[in-house]
């Protein structure tokens, strides 16, 4: 069974304040996230082995943005997000 059958997935976007690493100016980005939530319930026509890895899945969260631009308009400059890109809820 494919493992994506565990989770209800949906897109958000959250506003995380930053600092650009070029001018040094701190605003808010909004940073697009991917967020799968576990079911509640084993999908239909699982076997053991499924509901062993069922019983084991956790919801979590993926970033899809790796880039955003500064928001200063004499920057402007793309920097890089670093940092953790899968959050365990």
């Amino acid at each position: 069974m494919d493992e994506k059958r565990f989770y209800d997935e949906k897109e958000e976007t959250k506003q995380i304040p930053m600092v650009c690493p070029h001018c040094h100016e701190e605003n808010t980005y909004p940073i697009r996230w991917i967020v799968r939530n576990k079911k509640a319930q084993v999908p239909g026509g699982a076997n053991d082995q499924d509901r062993q890895q069922f019983a084991k899945a956790r919801s979590y969260m993926v970033r899809v943005d790796n880039m955003v631009a500064c928001r200063n308009i004499r920057c402007r400059k793309r920097f890089d997000l670093s940092g953790q890109t899968v959050f365990l809820l």
